[in-house]
Order: C-alpha cells, then sequence, then structure tokens
C-alpha cells in the first residue's frame, strides 16, 4: 500500500472530529490539566513559528490524556488591533471582513494538522459575546478605583496613530510599525497595575519552579523595586518644593545641584519669564522624544541646560541650581534627581561637563578623595565625611540614620519606588473594544450601565486610509445619552489596548459558550490555572504581567479566587532560515501549507518537534524535513512487510516467556527502554526531539530482529508488542499515521484513546551486560558479562579480551578502574 499521507490525514481528523474525541467538561473525576498555546493573531496564514508552537502544546495535550487527565486544550483568535485595521485598510475592506476571512482560512490550516483542540470552545475576541465581559470588568475597575483618566504625556505612533504603552515602545520604536515614537499630551484611561506592583514581585517567588528564570528576571527588572527614601528640597524664593526619590539618602549633604527629567511638569513654571526659557525649551523639546532606552545607558553623552532657578538642599543650606537634563526620566522616581557629582558617575560626568560643584561626603577607609583629582565617581561603601552628625558612620548605617532624620524633621520619609507605569489602554484607532464611558455635560464622565452592555461597535463605518479612527465622526455611536440623567451625552471614542483581551480569554475558555456571565464560577475553579502554558518570550514583559495583573484585579472585583493564571511556562524558540528569522521580505518564508501538502501534517509535525528543543531556535533545512519524512516511510514499510506477523496487541504486552530467544529477550529490553526514557523525556522536560531519537531507535531494532523473530508465536508476539510501542509512543507526535497502522493489525478502538504505556523493572533487567574497555581512556574492545557480576570477574574479562590483551603486551598496567554496569579503564605507562 502507498502511504498516502493526505487521505489518511483527512480520515482520521473527520473520525476525530465527528466523535468529539477531544471534548471535554469539568463534570469529571479525573485530574485536570489545562493546556494552553498563546492564541494567533488572525494573519491570514499560519508560519512556521505556529506550527511549531501548537505542535509542541499538541503533545503535552495527547500525553497527559494518554496518563489519565482530563484534558482542556482550546483555541482561539486575538482578533482586535491594528495589523488587522492597517492590513484592512491596505487592502481596502472592512478590518471585521479581514479579520473573520482570515480565521476562516487559519482555522482550516490548523485543523489540517490534526491538533486535538475542543472546537466548542473557540473564541474571538472582536465578537460582542466577548468583548461585552471586558466591558464589564472595566465598570467594576471604574468602580473600585482601577480605572482612571489623566492627561499627561504619552508615547505617540505617528504611524499607527494611536498611544503605545511604555512596554509597547522598543528602543524608541513602536513595537508594531517600528516607527520612532513622539511625545504627546493626551487626556487618556489608565488601569492601575501598580496599586498591584508589590504583589506581583513577590507572587514571582511562587513561579520560579515552574517559569524559566529569564522570564521571572525580566518581570522582575520590569517592576523594579527600589527601596529608598523622598527628600523635600524647597524652591528659592517660593513656597513649592521639588520631591526627589533616591536610594542613596546617604549622600544627601553632597547634592550640589538638581536634575530634572525634560518632562517635569514644574519646568516650564521654574523657566516662566526667565532668560533661559528659549534654551530650555528648545532642549526639551529635543530630548523628550529620544529613546528612553539610550537615556538610560551608561555611555549616553550627558548633556543639560540650567533653568535660572534654585533650590535649597536641606541639611545643608547649600544653593543648588537646578538643571535640565537628557539622562533624567520622569518616569523613575519623580522625575527630578538631587546630583551628588563625587558619588554618582553620570552626575560626575554631567557636572565635569557644565564646571559645576562637587562635594565629597564618603571616604574610602585609609584614603582621602580630593574632588580636584578624582577621574571618577566615588560609588563604593566608605565613612561619611563633611555631612554633620552624620560624620564617621558607616554609609550603609547612615543611610538608616538620616532616613529617621527625614522622619523626625518633616524634610522627607522613607519610601519604596517602583519602576512599573500604570498601564495606558485608550487607543485612538477604530478596530478595537469600545470603553463604556460617556461625557455628559450636567454629569461629566458617566460610566455606562450593565445593562446598556456591550456598547457595540458600529461595522457600517469606513475606515481612513491614513489609519485615523472613524469613531469620532460617527454620529450614531458618538452621540448618545447619559446613563445618569438621559441627557445628550457623548461617547468615549478611544478603544481599549487589544493586550486587554489577551489579558482574561484564558479563564474565557472554561466557559466560552456562557451568554448570562463571564465566567461559570464551577468551571473556573476546576479548570484554572492553566498548567502548562507555552509561548514566546517576546512576551515576557507585555502579555505576561498584564495577564498576572488581570487575574489579581478580578479575583478583587469577585469574578475568581485564583493569584496567578500560569502554573507553568514554556518559551520556545524560533524557526529560522539560513540563521535569519523567517519574513517575506527576506524571502525565507517555509509556507506549511505547502510543506503538508508535500509531506504530510505528521512530517511536519515531527520535523518541528525533533529538530531542537523547544526552548532553542531551529534552522529549518528541506534536508532535515526530507529525513522526518524517511523515518515515516520507514514506520509504514515496516509494518507492510510485517503484514500477517503482527498482532492486535497493546504496547508492552509481550511477556518474558514470549521472549525465550535472545533476540526476543533483547527487542522486548529496548521496547521498555524506549518507554521510560520517552516518559521521562516528554514528561519532565518536554525534550520532544531525545524522546523521537529512543523510538528511532526501536525501528532500528525491530527491523534487525523481525526476520529472526517472524517464525515462531513467541516472536511474533514481542514484535507485535514493539510495533505496538512505536505506535503508541508516536501517537502524541504523529497522530495520523499511528491510528491507520494500529487500525490496520486489527487493534480495536483509536489508538488516541490508549494509555500511555507502562515500562516493567523485570523486562529492563538482562542476563548480560556490555562493559566498554578503555586503555589510558582511549575505547580498545567490549565485553560481554553475566548481569550483576562483581568487579574481579569484570576486570578479569576485561583484560582477556583478544583486541584488549594485544594493547596490553609489553607495557605496564599501573591500574585498573572497574565501573560495574559501564566500563573499564587500564591505565597503563
Amino acid at each position: 500500500m502507498k502511504y498516502d499521507h493526505q487521505s489518511i490525514e483527512i480520515k482520521w481528523q473527520r473520525t476525530w472530529e465527528e466523535s468529539g474525541a477531544f471534548h471535554c467538561d469539568h463534570h469529571s473525576d479525573k485530574p485536570k490539566y489545562y493546556v494552553l498555546e498563546m492564541f494567533p493573531y488572525p494573519s491570514g496564514n499560519i508560519h512556521m513559528g505556529h506550527v511549531r508552537n501548537y505542535s509542541i502544546g499538541d503533545v503535552v495535550a495527547r500525553f497527559k490524556r494518554m496518563q489519565g487527565f482530563n484534558v482542556l486544550h482550546p483555541m482561539g483568535w486575538d482578533a482586535f488591533g491594528l495589523p488587522a485595521e492597517n492590513a484592512a485598510i491596505k487592502h481596502g475592506t472592512h478590518p471585521a471582513k479581514w479579520t473573520f476571512s482570515n480565521i476562516d482560512n487559519m482555522r482550516t490550516q490548523l485543523r489540517r494538522l490534526g491538533y486535538s483542540y475542543d472546537w466548542r470552545r473557540e473564541l474571538a475576541t472582536c465578537t460582542p459575546e466577548y468583548y461585552r465581559w471586558e466591558q464589564q470588568f472595566f465598570l467594576r475597575f471604574f468602580e473600585k478605583g482601577l480605572v482612571y483618566r489623566k492627561q499627561a504625556p504619552q508615547n505617540w505612533c505617528p504611524k499607527c496613530h494611536t498611544v503605545l504603552a511604555n512596554e509597547q515602545v522598543i528602543e524608541g520604536l513602536c513595537w508594531r510599525c517600528d516607527s520612532a515614537v513622539e511625545q504627546k499630551n493626551l487626556t487618556q484611561w489608565f488601569l492601575r497595575i501598580t496599586d498591584y506592583a508589590e504583589e506581583l514581585l513577590a507572587d514571582l517567588d511562587k513561579l520560579e519552579a515552574g517559569w524559566p528564570e529569564r522570564v521571572v528576571s525580566m518581570q522582575r527588572n520590569w517592576i523594579g523595586k527600589s527601596i529608598g527614601a523622598e527628600i523635600v528640597f524647597p524652591l528659592e524664593s517660593t513656597d513649592s518644593s521639588i520631591t526627589v526619590f533616591t536610594t542613596r539618602q546617604d549622600t544627601v549633604f553632597g547634592a550640589t545641584f538638581m536634575s530634572l527629567a525634560p518632562e517635569h511638569p514644574l519646568v516650564e513654571q521654574l523657566i516662566d519669564g526667565k532668560p533661559e526659557a528659549p534654551a530650555v525649551r528648545a532642549f526639551v523639546e529635543r530630548i523628550r522624544n529620544m529613546d528612553r532606552i539610550v537615556r538610560q545607558s551608561d555611555d549616553l553623552e550627558k548633556e543639560g541646560v540650567f533653568t535660572g532657578a534654585y533650590c535649597v538642599n536641606p541639611f545643608t543650606g547649600r544653593r543648588m541650581p537646578i538643571w535640565v537634563a537628557n539622562f533624567v526620566l520622569a518616569e523613575y522616581g519623580t522625575g527630578a534627581v538631587m546630583a551628588v557629582p563625587a558619588h554618582d558617575q553620570r552626575d560626575f560626568e554631567f557636572a565635569r561637563k557644565y564646571d559645576l560643584p562637587m562635594q565629597v561626603v564618603i571616604q574610602p577607609e585609609g584614603d582621602a578623595l580630593d574632588t580636584a583629582a578624582m577621574q571618577a565617581a566615588w560609588t563604593e561603601a566608605g565613612l561619611l565625611v563633611n555631612s554633620g552628625e552624620f560624620d564617621g558612620l558607616p554609609n550603609e548605617a547612615a543611610k538608616q540614620k538620616i532616613a529617621d532624620s527625614l522622619e523626625t524633621s518633616g524634610k522627607g520619609r522613607r519610601t519604596v519606588n517602583y519602576r512599573l507605569r500604570d498601564w495606558n489602554i485608550s487607543r485612538q484607532r477604530y478596530w478595537g473594544a469600545p470603553i463604556p464611558v460617556v461625557y455628559c455635560d450636567a454629569c461629566g464622565v458617566v460610566a455606562e450601565k450593565d445593562e446598556n452592555l456591550p456598547v457595540l461597535l458600529p461595522l457600517e463605518v469606513r475606515t481612513h486610509e491614513d489609519g485615523r479612527s472613524p469613531l469620532p465622526d460617527t454620529p450614531e455611536f458618538a452621540e448618545c445619552t447619559c446613563p445618569k440623567c438621559g441627557g445628550k451625552a457623548r461617547r468615549e471614542t478611544d478603544t481599549m489596548d487589544t493586550f486587554v483581551e489577551s489579558s482574561w480569554y484564558f479563564a474565557r475558555y472554561t466557559s466560552a459558550s456562557k451568554d448570562d456571565g463571564a465566567f461559570d464560577p464551577a468551571a473556573l475553579k476546576y479548570w484554572m490555572p492553566v498548567d502548562q502554558y507555552i509561548g514566546g518570550v517576546e512576551h515576557a514583559i507585555l502579555h505576561l504581567l498584564y495577564s498576572r495583573f488581570f487575574v489579581k484585579a478580578l479575583r478583587d472585583c469577585g469574578y475568581m479566587d485564583l493569584d496567578e493564571p500560569f502554573a507553568n511556562l514554556l518559551t520556545q524558540g524560533m524557526v529560522l532560515k539560513e540563521g535569519a528569522k523567517m519574513s517575506k521580505s527576506k524571502g525565507n518564508v517555509v509556507d506549511p501549507t505547502e510543506m503538508i501538502a508535500r509531506y504530510g501534517a505528521d512530517t511536519v509535525r515531527l520535523f518541528c518537534l525533533f529538530a531542537a528543543p523547544p526552548e532553542r531556535d531551529f534552522d529549518w533545512s528541506d534536508s532535515g524535513i526530507e529525513g522526518s519524512y524517511r523515518f515515516i516511510g520507514r514506520i509504514w514499510r515496516l509494518a507492510e512487510e510485517l503484514s500477517g506477523v503482527l498482532l492486535p496487541v497493546k504496547a508492552c504486552s509481550a511477556t518474558a516467556a514470549d521472549a525465550a530467544t535472545p533476540q526476543g529477550k533483547d527487542l522486548r529490553n529496548k521496547e521498555h527502554a524506549t518507554v521510560r526514557k520517552a516518559g521521562a523525556d516528554i514528561s519532565d522536560r518536554f525534550q520532544f526531539n531525545t524522546a523521537i531519537a529512543a523510538v528511532m531507535e526501536l525501528v532500528n531494532a525491530l527491523y534487525l530482529a523481525k526476520d529472526e523473530l517472524s517464525g515462531d508465536e513467541g516472536g511474533r508476539k514481542v514484535l507485535s508488542s514493539a510495533v505496538a510501542t512505536v505506535l503508541t509512543l508516536l501517537s502524541p507526535i504523529t497522530p495520523h499515521i499511528a491510528e491507520e497502522l494500529w487500525a490496520s493489525v486489527g487493534n480495536a478502538g483509536r489508538i488516541t484513546d490508549e494509555p500511555w504505556p507502562q515500562w516493567s523493572e523485570e523486562a529492563l533487567a538482562r542476563d548480560e551486560e556490555t562493559i566498554v574497555v578503555q586503555i589510558n581512556g582511549k575505547l580498545r574492545g567490549r565485553v560481554s558479562v553475566p548481569a550483576g557480576a562483581d568487579a574481579k570477574a569484570i576486570e578479569a574479562a576485561a583484560l582477556s579480551e583478544p583486541n584488549v590483551a594485544r594493547h596490553l603486551e609489553d607495557v605496564t598496567v599501573r591500574k585498573v578502574v572497574v565501573i560495574p554496569g559501564k566500563l573499564v579503564n587500564v591505565v597503563v605507562g
């Protein structure tokens, strides 16, 4: 029979679908297992990155089903957002039409790969059935004070015509289109993620066992907790002041000037009416649009401009000039830095450049620093000097004493600062979930009522070629009635950031068809948290941090009893071609549909899983997929050659009595050893490549033993058991050919429903074992000895092996090292 992968794969996909093979619900006495891959944006076509991600998830899902778990494995679509809107504009169509057409195409492609999804739970975030609950969450957050509106400088992408959260600005560029990001004053809606900064940080400890260390570290750094103090510096000749945050209050006596971020709200007040104003404004305009990462880099050329204003050091009374500096960021601390040039390198470089004063306040033991001779700031530990009553204290002890003094004198207080900033969720684009708020002249800002949800995104609109939202110019949407007074009002025309949708979709899967609430409490409690989440490391900050916050906020609003959404996380590597990320512009894209047509879904799945461990990148190669295709062909031919020999038996079913010959014993031993290794590799480490390699070795062993074992009943049982084991172990990886060959032998039921095979110690026990013999570390031979032989017997057998004995002629044996069960090393000299 020809291996017709097209008809075989479509046949079994139809069988699984019609029988509901992968349907699940929470009414089960089995232990639950929720495996989830990050859902895709419906671009229109899946790519090899998708195939790898979803193949990893499918193996885990199928493997856990075989282990006896009740498995939830859903799929849906991250369907709102800029990419769909921009693509629709480019193609002259509506985003909704574009999106749903793409969903239809991608669903077909995913089905063709045979993934074990419960398609009844499919969702698309752009449907009112989904975003109505998101709008309800907004209302609950609004009531709880977790949502607020403010005007502030925002990251603005001129190409996408929308604001970006800080996390969506990558090295000064828009994360979507790579345009240079500008700063623009806008009134926006924010989620108060900073209220959860400490819990988000502390709960990372719970995730360390199941999340990659790199991701945990990235989140810790992004949250950026700093313990220090706020110090108030009075402004000269006014009743106002500047508050700074510092972790080095021990250096306050050395503060000689003040540095403000260009975005600091006091800048305009400080320069008002002063001759320095034009130069300051020009500097601010130039610097505020610089890349924040560049502004924080050590090699940045320090630049600044004097405001003409002064503040007073509250401890020394020193008159301190106030500068605007390019390396100070508005979002860190208070956007103001007390400059201590003798003990901070950035301040040191700035002071040298602009000839500003320095004051040493920490001396290294046994040395006396001279500011005139210093080539760099002293940032190490030491004793305080020039610091009044604190002189002589070690600087770490002085931190506590000075913090005490700040609080008793009213000049400041101990405080904790976080790098994390509140999440700006307003987007000035059309294709997104409407924010359920109206503006009434009489009542002000008014939240919609629950009974008016969903606030529907109008579909009968025409998008603008430049990307501007049509919602402000759509009267039937923008003009509305105030839910509070019934008067005329205007609806909010900003839509929500699409990361809001992806921050709770995993919970909606537990009860995706529920229409009278966001979640079925029983289903949510049963399925959550996600046991295994799979996706790219590029989402370490954006999606993963937002999802963690969202779960905690929903918990506090009474929706769920859960602290963390994802118990375990696997971040898979990229699929490369010729060492580079696949992209149309580089002309190195491999089309999954073409590969499936040529080689079959099983081959594509097998190669994606065999090429490298999941956490590493792998380079696509034509020879590699050809090799995977040949291996599947070997299994097919093996089944053909053994037609009439194989019996309908289960994996690992051959007994010791069946394996009566040496060949039978060896094959049975190899079978059970393969089950042990493959199970450990998949279950403990997700090392699918080494599990597949073990199965390949078992197939090789079958080819070597098939002629010897085909002639008697016991041998046939051993062969049949080993072939059943090959098919069962491969069924999560190459499920279609496994089903076809399982049925062709005459087995009842589907291999999809088979349990994972169980190996036995008895089958792994051997009458003999092979020992490697080395001389001075070089392989010189192998010997077979009785299993469990003692060291003396192993040594004797090794030294008498002909090739070993020949190499020992005319040399002196210094030592013989015996490692029972493994090797003998003879040391000569």
